[in-house]
């Protein structure tokens, strides 16, 4: 499910679940946890994520129990080791980067974009909803009104969009970001954890108001989170009533 590879100082993480577009589940984000950790002990100095194939990553694999929470405290867990790693972390954005991949993205501290790759978030398809840090950190990095398109809107973010309100640093394939990591990672180490823990701090991880976390388990325990579950299964549109 995840492959890794080593070129001097630079770790490049690779999704391997192609014929699931680089979804993640439980073992999936286990396995980054694990490779991401290793990548701090073993003296590494750039991190790459990136996705084998025509995919960085699809999402959440609705057709497990990623619905449940103790697989979205997992995945939490994981962007959150991403933030606190502390070497850079360059996300090679190589094609669609939708949901919990575009979470992987935000949780980067670079972002490289192919230029057929897009951003999305699609939960309001489907009647769930993304944490408070997620939207914080998508405004932070793609502006408001970027960000309120994608989310309110489900529109996609494509990689010119994204170079041109600062989401994306730059447009490029692999290569690209494993010689940019290569430059970054002869760079003064303690100069760039400093610059990560101070870039980091964008209040994203501000603790969320009550009525905020409150609107958010509502949408994850409502009728129309099971409406939107059943009709992705049978195949059709949703019908939400807002209850």
């Amino acid at each position: 499910m995840i492959g890794t590879s080593r070129d001097g100082a630079v770790l490049t993480i690779e999704l391997r679940r192609e014929r699931q577009r680089n979804a993640l589940n439980h073992e999936m984000v286990d396995a980054l946890s694990a490779a991401l950790t290793d990548a701090a002990d073993s003296g590494a100095r750039a991190v790459i994520l990136t996705g084998a194939g025509s995919v960085f990553c699809a999402g959440a694999d609705l057709s497990g129990p990623v619905y449940e929470q103790s697989f979205l405290d997992k995945l939490l867990a994981m962007l959150r080791l991403i933030e606190d790693i502390p070497v850079p972390v360059v996300a090679a954005i190589n094609g669609p980067a939708l949901g919990a991949g575009l979470q992987l993205a935000l949780a980067a501290d670079l972002r490289v974009m192919s230029s057929s790759s897009f951003c999305a978030i699609p939960a309001a398809k489907i009647g769930v909803t993304v944490d408070e840090w997620t939207i914080k950190r998508l405004v932070s990095l793609a502006g408001a009104g970027d960000a309120a398109g994608i989310l309110l809107g489900c529109e996609s973010m494509s990689a010119e969009r994204a170079q041109v309100v600062g989401f994306a640093n730059r447009i490029g394939d692999l290569g690209e970001a494993q010689r940019w990591a290569a430059m970054i990672a002869n760079l003064a180490p303690l100069t760039l954890q400093h610059y990560k823990l101070v870039l980091g701090n964008d209040g994203a991880r501000d603790e969320a108001p009550a009525e905020h976390v409150a609107a958010m388990v509502r949408a994850w325990q409502s009728n129309d989170m099971a409406e939107g579950r059943t009709a992705r299964a049978e195949k059709r549109p949703p019908t939400f009533t807002g209850n």
